[in-house]
């Protein structure tokens, strides 16, 4: 078992090489072609912090592991608004724009409520999976939320295209490296994982859940924590809620494009955290200084997120 952590945290290490230079790789190409920031960082930034969780998934899916393609979304998403938002918020209170207050938190909440609609077959089938259908709503409304981001971008001013000095053969080297370290990265990840829930003789739901949720998360603590410290809140909120949505929409419709994935009823209740989180970051725009994030109420999402950790093991026991 030793052995398995070790080579996780090596796919974890390959994972986070390989989206930076991906993204590091695509920006400069796109920077070539006169692409502006804006686009590059709402669009591969974005994508290349939620690679890790589409590799990762992408595998688990292929080799029928449904358990750790939810567990690792829902999860995510968990780490994502009550970690990365909880210790963003620490370092320096999150200020927010009214368009993430009144529109980018109620798309995020209003795509976890699809998950569990869709999950939970309300909608559209008597069988409790993700269906190829599904995917097909997913994936068309990751489209729209697309449109919506470019027209908000149109209405932004001076959009700067900044000078990029890189051969050719260094971006594509960039890029090809950044493909290879996410696949070989995923492939441990996802084998080692299953081998450890095998030996310890807990669920893949809770493997998916905690350890592959907080690694493949890891590119966007390390952007949101940076952010912070930097005091640059639209990087720090607009990161999180950007790849919640991209992974439910985009990761999660990919998935069962693969392979229909079968929903565990016991995923329930995460999402049910996962909407109560995002309702309260919502209200919490309200609350003391108006659309911020204030220390107070990111200590209550860490707090939080470590009192459900410890409840998820102690079920497991």
């Amino acid at each position: 078992m030793i052995l398995s952590v070790f080579l996780i945290i090596i796919g974890f290490a390959a994972l986070i090489f390989g989206a930076n230079w991906l993204v590091d790789g695509a920006s400069a190409l796109a920077k070539k072609h006169k692409i502006s920031d804006l686009v590059i960082g709402l669009t591969i930034v974005a994508f290349g912090t939620s690679a890790p969780e589409l590799v990762v998934n992408s595998i688990a899916s292929f080799q029928g592991h449904s358990d750790i393609v939810l567990g690792n979304i829902v999860g995510s998403n968990n780490f994502n608004l009550f970690i990365i938002l909880g210790i963003a918020g620490l370092i320096f209170p999150i200020a927010v724009q009214s368009s993430t207050v009144w529109r980018e938190i109620p798309i995020s909440l209003f795509v976890a409520v699809m998950l569990l609609l869709l999950g939970n077959s309300v909608l559209f089938s008597d069988v409790a999976e993700i269906s190829r259908l599904d995917g097909i709503i997913l994936f068309v409304s990751f489209l729209l939320f697309l449109y919506y981001v470019f027209k908000q971008m149109k209405s932004e001013p001076n959009q700067e295209i900044s000078e990029i000095k890189m051969t050719n053969f260094k971006i594509w080297g960039l890029i090809v490296s950044g493909f290879c370290g996410l696949i070989i990265g995923g492939k441990f990840v996802v084998d080692n994982s299953i081998t450890i829930a095998t030996d310890l003789g807990v669920s893949e739901k809770i493997i998916g859940l905690t350890i592959i949720a907080a690694g493949t998360s890891l590119p966007e603590l390390v952007t949101s924590v940076v952010a912070a410290m930097k005091k640059n809140s639209d990087i720090a909120i607009g990161n999180v809620i950007g790849s919640n949505i991209f992974n439910i929409l985009l990761i999660l419709s990919i998935s069962s494009f693969i392979q229909p994935v079968s929903f565990n009823a016991n995923f329930n209740l995460d999402i049910a955290i996962l909407l109560g989180g995002t309702l309260f970051l919502f209200l919490a725009m309200f609350t003391g200084k108006k659309k911020k994030l204030d220390r107070w109420e990111a200590a209550l999402l860490l707090g939080f997120y470590l009192v459900y950790t410890i409840y998820l093991v102690y079920k497991e026991m």
